[in-house]
């Protein structure tokens, strides 16, 4: 069903994204605010903080699990152990309604049942088998829609001990792009030169 294979995008944020010091270009991620009105709201205003500390402003991605998912959004601690919601230190989950169904979809980390925070993931793993038991127990919010080049780099970096990046992958600058209308995406793969 063709349709079923779509989703509303109904508003964007973005990350520009630096790898060891240097420009490494912006990623551009469409929410899903009609199904999961609540946490695109929480990652939308916190993509619209300018304050380092309140926000994904100067935010590190600090676990990258190579060809299976970059993580971030921890701008409390920077190790996966912090970050907080709009709504107070967590969340819960407001619905398993969408699969984590292509690379470039983007998800809640959390640590366990109801722990929501700041922290999310991006998919880079091609095969479902590898990624289907994150359905049900982390909210899928959104999708790279512009940047997937960029999270590639970030796929590539090289990892010290079981997950930390060797050198630093910041979000140097991000905000919220309001859009006029919705508009769909596919909930497969994102292309990887887009």
């Amino acid at each position: 069903n063709l349709i079923m294979a779509k989703i509303k995008v109904t508003k964007e944020v973005f990350f520009d994204i630096s790898i060891d010091g240097e420009s490494a270009g912006r990623i551009r991620i469409g929410l899903f605010g009609l199904v999961v009105p609540k946490t695109c709201e929480n990652i939308a205003q916190l993509a619209a903080q300018t304050e380092p500390g309140q926000g994904y402003k100067k935010c590190s991605f600090h676990r990258l699990l190579k060809d299976f998912m970059v993580q971030g959004g921890d701008f409390t601690k920077g190790d996966g152990t912090g970050g907080f919601s709009i709504y107070g230190p967590t969340f819960p989950d407001e619905n398993f309604k969408l699969e984590h169904s292509g690379v470039g979809l983007v998800s809640m980390a959390n640590s366990g049942e109801n722990t929501n925070t700041s922290l999310f993931f991006i998919l880079t793993c091609y095969n479902s088998y590898d990624r289907d038991f994150l359905d049900g127990s982390h909210v899928v919010f959104g999708k790279v829609v512009e940047g997937m080049p960029v999270v590639w780099r970030m796929n590539e970096v090289e990892i010290v001990g079981k997950d930390r990046p060797a050198v630093p992958i910041i979000i140097e600058d991000c905000g919220v792009i309001e859009l006029s209308e919705p508009y769909d995406v596919s909930k497969r793969d994102a292309p990887s030169d887009v």
